[in-house]
């Protein structure tokens, strides 16, 4: 038998970070701050208009919930075996209430499209036509608004039939009886003569369809970053679930309850709409920005080659997509790293647009990753980071049951509760039981995050500080207005910012906010 010495680990518990909101007050809960004091910062428009696009049912099911959010919702009634007071959800007290802004349900500029042509359309054989013609269907009508009418669009929202949200995903493309890949089409230009044989199956009179990932919501995304017009892609099944039954009268999916999906669509429409979120973090020290790397492959690439972007997030809770350079990032260990001159232009083009901004460049620069940084990254880093930066690089990378902690035995941990390694690495339990709410949403015994403060330039800062910044970044999802999430901002958008960027509709975007993105 083995005999371990025994070890004390130090504990730590972080308290729920505060928000901020209108007249200077704090809650830590996004829907309590709306409701009591309103938006951080007094509404740049009063009254938004929103632009909706959906078959003629979809409109109808649109304008339905407008007037919901005006009126406001209330929460469903406790069932008979809801033993607890549910504070988990909130009352919707109505959009005006809520957010000091007003939207008049009978002013939404509507285009109606032929549910018909939607069905021809998502049936065409080639999975990449399908979704391409999907897309253009849907955006035909921005761009004529844009190009023919004075009144101007806050943003759009596209109402989405089951067809387009089944058939135009690229999983979806497998039942296809034909589907050219856009590696199999790169490699059929060297042989025309042998096209014929797709002939009147496959259109390949337009090549840029190849360019882009089959797949509805990306495609939309990343043709929207060129028109500089935020939107809201919303399913009809969501703001209508009794309209779509089974067999047995039921609804054929699963939503939150009324109340919750008003706060999220309301959230959403304001932080799409104003120049200011609708909460900030309260206790972020001031000069302190934090960036999250994100790396993603670029589809049916012969050289495997991956686009870098940047995303930055400031303690006032705005954000900004930074596209960096394409390029053979991808090493033979699967990690992916730039080269010295990538990240030195990627950090430079953040720290001018801080500079821009605040005329100084910030005291602190933290980026978030999930893989280390190497020596060349780092050297880059060095050397561009202006006197009085401390740079700090840190890895965030969630865990997978390696370290389980339990309440009482058997009851999942407290959320913000932290195990200290040593003076660089800690779990750091994001989601978990929360007693503001007095619930773990969970499916299962929560994991940590795993956090590594890896470098810095000037002096590494303090884990406890750096830990409890990460918890303030777990509360800024303006797409939503939950009480919190289970991975920081930095890192939890990464996957479809960098879906959306290596669309080759996306290819011109390079700087843009946040908010086109989600």
């Amino acid at each position: 038998m083995t005999e371990f010495p025994e070890t004390s680990l130090a504990t730590l518990h972080i308290d729920e970070p505060r928000l901020g909101f209108g007249y200077g007050q704090m809650s830590d809960h996004p829907k309590d701050g709306l409701f009591l004091y309103g938006p951080q910062a007094k509404a740049q428009r009063q009254e938004i208009t929103v632009g909706v696009i959906g078959t003629e049912d979809g409109i109808g099911y649109f304008k339905s919930w407008a007037k919901t959010l005006v009126r406001g919702v209330k929460i469903p009634p406790r069932g008979p075996r809801d033993k607890h007071v549910r504070l988990h959800l909130s009352d919707f007290p109505g959009f005006a209430e809520a957010y000091g802004i007003k939207l008049d349900p009978e002013r939404l500029v509507s285009y109606t499209l032929d549910l018909d042509e939607i069905e021809a359309m998502t049936a065409i054989a080639n999975h990449h036509e399908a979704v391409a013609k999907t897309v253009e269907m849907f955006l035909e009508p921005i761009e004529a608004h844009l190009k023919n009418e004075e009144r101007g669009v806050d943003v759009w929202v596209f109402v989405v039939p089951e067809k387009v949200f089944e058939r135009c995903r690229p999983q979806m493309g497998k039942k296809r009886k034909v589907v050219l890949t856009p590696g199999e089409h790169v490699k059929s230009q060297a042989k025309r003569s042998d096209m014929p044989l797709l002939a009147g199956i496959v259109d390949t009179s337009d090549e840029a369809i190849f360019d882009d990932v089959p797949d509805f919501h990306r495609q939309i995304k990343a043709r929207l970053l060129s028109l500089g017009a935020p939107s809201q892609l919303i399913r009809e099944t969501t703001l209508a679930p009794d309209a779509f039954l089974n067999k047995a009268g039921k609804p054929i999916r699963g939503t939150q309850d009324s109340a919750t999906v008003a706060w999220n669509l309301a959230t959403g429409l304001y932080y799409k709409t104003q120049s200011n979120p609708p909460w900030r973090l309260a206790d972020m020290r001031l000069g302190v920005c934090y960036v999250g790397l994100i790396f993603k492959l670029i589809p049916n690439h012969a050289d495997n080659h991956a686009c870098c972007a940047a995303q930055m997030f400031l303690s006032e809770g705005d954000g900004v997509v930074f596209r960096g350079a394409n390029g053979p990032w991808l090493t033979e260990r699967k990690e992916f790293h730039l080269s010295k001159a990538g990240a030195k232009a990627l950090i430079e083009t953040v720290l001018e647009t801080y500079r821009t901004r605040f005329d100084e460049y910030p005291k602190e620069l933290f980026i978030h990753g999930t893989t280390k940084f190497n020596d060349e990254e780092w050297e880059a880093f060095e050397e561009v980071a202006p006197e009085g930066t401390n740079i700090v690089g840190v890895r965030i990378k969630p865990s997978h049951g390696e370290m389980k902690l339990y309440r009482n035995g058997d009851y999942p941990t407290l959320r913000g509760t932290a195990v200290l390694l040593d003076d660089s690495d800690a779990y750091l339990w994001t989601s978990g039981y929360a007693p503001r709410i007095d619930t773990y949403l969970g499916p299962e015994t929560p994991n940590p995050l795993f956090v590594t403060i890896l470098r810095a330039t000037n002096g590494k800062p303090d884990l406890e500080r750096v830990l409890t910044d990460i918890m303030g970044l777990t509360k800024i999802n303006y797409n939503a207005c939950n009480y919190s999430d289970s991975e920081p901002v930095t890192i939890r958008f990464a996957k479809k910012v960098g879906d959306v960027l290596v669309m080759g509709s996306a290819k011109d975007a390079e700087r843009q906010p946040f908010k086109f993105y989600i």
